[in-house]
């Protein structure tokens, strides 16, 4: 239908041209019409002009009517052979099915003629057959115009291949490359293949990805996946890959506390076990507890505060009254609060707080704890049973 639109406006302005050559000197003449009751008097151009509309109209209602016959004709039709199948119905097939790797011939057979696509596709199929130097080569002779879709299909050769210095270069540039025009009608698509190869990088190399100079772009599946590597792989680190992992949270601190609780839990997971983070870490749990009780890391926090050289416990006790309030009957703060009232000497309050709560385990353990006071080496083999327990806390009292 365009292609009608454009074919009859190029023949329009030919003929305006001849027209106008041939008029030069002489004006634009005179036409007269005459049918039964019907005249009309007006000149060449006014003729021309109508003419051309009415041509175009008649060749658009053609068009149209051919193709809405073709349509249902096709709609009626009964098929028997894969091969008399429209072209775009055959490769919808192949999508449907999954079947680009025995339809390779098929497929490299359409492209051919796609003057824009056909080293792309073509490696692409490669790159399913896992001929991977056959896939990069291809990729070089592809256009410019397809130089996006190249350069992501070059980042998955490369995370293939395992050479993931090449897949970051490549991952980082185009992260900060401007869209071509005729690809911003699929512009979200492009983003979120782009992001699925950031997470890819960062699973596959989660401590190289911390070298990215361009981060935060992980979807929140990807995120949490990576800093569960991280975590899993800890041991693993080297000294500036550490400094890298602390330094990557002051730069995302601002967005950390915008991210979902489990994606925090995670980060402050980090924090335990990064040196001259204390404060990061207890800003973060302190957050995290405000927003939701999580038991997991109130003992982090916990931990952590008792574990200082000279604990506050005035301030613990005024985050313990607070989250008694927020969140009241949870055996694990009376538990917490029992330490900090023995440390402070106030211990006929401690035993009353003994009284609540008889069937917690951790409250058992501070009556029996209690009821051995006076008898040390019982308290030893006490606290032996007691850190075999998963929520076993580091306690210096």
């Amino acid at each position: 239908m365009k292609q009608i639109v454009l074919a009859y406006v190029l023949v329009t302005l030919v003929l305006v041209a001849l027209l106008s050559v041939f008029s030069y000197g002489y004006g634009a003449g005179y036409v007269y019409l005459y049918w039964r009751d019907w005249q009309l008097q007006t000149n060449i151009w006014v003729l021309l002009i109508l003419l051309m509309l009415i041509s175009l109209v008649v060749q658009l209602i053609w068009a149209m009517l051919k193709r809405y016959l073709s349509r249902e004709q096709r709609k009626q039709a009964a098929v028997f052979d894969f091969q008399h199948l429209h072209p775009y119905e055959q490769m919808a097939v192949i999508w449907l099915l999954d079947a680009a790797r025995e339809q390779d011939a098929f497929i490299r057979q359409v492209f051919n003629q796609s003057g824009l696509l056909k080293a792309v596709i073509h490696s692409r199929l490669s790159l399913m057959q896992q001929d991977y130097p056959v896939a990069l080569q291809m990729l070089n002779q592809s256009k410019a115009m397809a130089f996006e879709l190249a350069e992501l299909q070059r980042i998955e050769i490369y995370l293939a291949q395992q050479q993931p210095e090449k897949a970051l270069t490549h991952l980082e540039f185009l992260n900060g490359h401007q869209l071509s025009p005729w690809l911003k009608d699929v512009k979200q698509a492009y983003e979120q293949r782009l992001t699925a190869l950031w997470g890819e990088f960062a699973l596959q190399y989660p401590w190289l990805y911390l070298r990215a100079t361009q981060y935060g772009h992980l979807g929140l599946d990807s995120k949490q996946l990576w800093l569960e590597q991280i975590l899993q792989h800890f041991e693993q680190a080297t000294p500036e890959a550490l400094q890298d992992l602390k330094q990557r949270y002051c730069n995302l601190s601002g967005q950390i506390f915008t991210q979902p609780y489990a994606i925090k839990v995670l980060w402050l997971k980090v924090l335990v076990r990064l040196s001259d983070m204390g404060e990061q870490q207890e800003h973060l749990a302190v957050h995290l507890l405000s927003e939701q009780f999580h038991q997991d890391v109130f003992y982090l926090w916990f931990q952590q505060q008792l574990l200082k050289p000279v604990p506050d416990y005035l301030k613990i006790e005024d985050y313990l009254n607070q989250w008694e309030q927020q969140y009241p009957a949870l055996p694990v703060l009376s538990f917490a609060k029992w330490h900090i009232l023995e440390a402070t000497g106030r211990h006929d309050d401690a035993a009353q707080l003994l009284d609540l709560y008889p069937e917690h385990i951790l409250m058992n353990y501070l009556r029996i704890k209690s009821a051995l006071k006076d008898q040390p080496h019982l308290q030893q083999q006490l606290n032996l049973v007691f850190e075999n327990n998963s929520h076993f806390m580091k306690i210096k009292i």
